[in-house]
């Protein structure tokens, strides 16, 4: 199959697509839209077609690029253009989340996979809110328990929805706790009978 056939059609996935595509996942359906050509497409010519495709959206006269992010290929805007998209779409996402609820998530963005025990032990009040509102936005997932743990307790990390919101590719890809606190060590508070656990359970910003 030629490269030029299957770059705009690679193209359209990724603008038409509402989460990012990874290279199986653009291979399999570029072969299913040309399902009539014998010759199938293969993981290095959709490899090639992505590179192509990022050159020309690199070029200045598009405000717009293709990037690996989220786990996949997704357009995205420009660096220098994202206030200008703020004054349209503005931090509605984040916004609707409470300062109790956006502290475990950097939490557990740095130190996933973490257990809610470990989460309460460095915020100092009970986090149940927090992490079932985190749940239901999709903004980290169950990993599994951690064996090693009286009780086998859950752990939690990061979702895939997360890594798109900002940006990354993994947690590795995160602004070091250094550049993020500029160098002011933080110190877990630790829970004792004179620091009983407290509530987090906050009223969040309306959704509007």
């Amino acid at each position: 199959m030629e490269l030029s056939q299957i770059i705009p059609h690679i193209e359209v996935l990724i603008f038409a697509s509402d989460k990012p595509l990874t290279i199986a996942e653009l291979l399999e359906l570029v072969n299913n839209a040309l399902g009539f050509i014998e010759d199938r497409a293969v993981p290095e010519q959709v490899a090639a077609a992505l590179e192509a495709i990022r050159e020309k959206y690199a070029t200045e006269f598009y405000p717009f690029e293709i990037r690996e992010s989220g786990g996949g290929w997704q357009f995205l805007t420009k660096k220098e253009y994202h206030k200008t998209v703020a004054l349209l779409v503005g931090d509605k996402f984040l916004k609707r989340l409470s300062a109790a609820a956006l502290e475990t998530l950097a939490i557990i963005a740095y130190k996933q996979p973490i257990t809610k025990g470990e989460i309460e032990s460095i915020r100092g009040v009970n986090s149940d809110y927090s992490v079932q509102k985190l749940l239901e936005k999709e903004l980290i997932v169950i990993a599994g328990r951690n064996e090693d743990l009286p009780g086998k307790p859950l752990v939690y990390s990061t979702s895939r929805s997360f890594m798109d919101y900002f940006g990354l590719n993994s947690a590795a890809e995160l602004p070091t706790i250094k550049e993020v606190l500029m160098e002011q060590a933080v110190q877990p508070f630790i829970v004792t009978d004179d620091h009983p656990v407290e509530s987090d359970k906050q009223p969040e910003e309306p959704e509007s």
